[in-house]
């Protein structure tokens, strides 16, 4: 037994070959689920794949032009003020699904950010600036800012107790 096998690397691979033996099957009994399948699988990668190109572009830019004793002056333990207003600003700034930024916000962390800071990201991430116009149509521009202001407030104390519960 190799060393991939015991540690499960391969495993992903024998549920692939399991899921294409299913559809194999299956295709024999209802050939038309299947090409829907397939086709909204096809349709749901070419919505991702871009998306998922601009974050491993963007892993690739910072292990090459990022050197990780920059990332700790910015977002370590001792970046202070600057820090946290570069995750806040980041935050707000980031659009698309969050799953896409799981292994850039990873990289990060390895590379020494701290985790109140990439809680406080996350939680910015709340604040939609395309939607914030809707929001005001609907609720109001008072009740808009507010809720923005709020959101942007408390986000670094979302990250302070998210680092102090979860990761001494």
């Amino acid at each position: 037994m190799s060393s991939r096998d015991k540690t499960g690397k391969r495993g992903g691979w024998w549920f692939l070959l399991a899921v294409i033996i299913g559809y194999g099957v299956l295709f024999l009994f209802e050939p038309g689920w299947v090409k829907g399948a397939i086709g909204h699988f096809l349709h749901l990668l070419a919505t991702l794949a871009p998306i998922l190109a601009v974050v491993m572009a963007l892993l690739w830019l910072i292990n090459l032009l990022v050197d990780p004793k920059r990332i700790r002056k910015n977002l370590g333990h001792d970046s202070g003020l600057r820090g946290w207003v570069i995750a806040i600003v980041g935050g707000i700034l980031s659009h698309g699904p969050v799953y896409a930024w799981y292994p850039l916000l990873i990289d990060l962390q390895r590379h020494g950010t701290r985790p109140a800071l990439l809680a406080t990201f996350l939680f910015a991430r709340s604040i939609k600036l395309p939607w914030l116009p809707m929001l005001a149509y609907y609720f109001g521009a008072g009740y808009m800012l507010l809720f923005t202001l709020l959101l942007t407030l408390f986000s670094p104390l979302v990250g302070w107790l998210t680092e102090r519960t979860c990761c001494r």
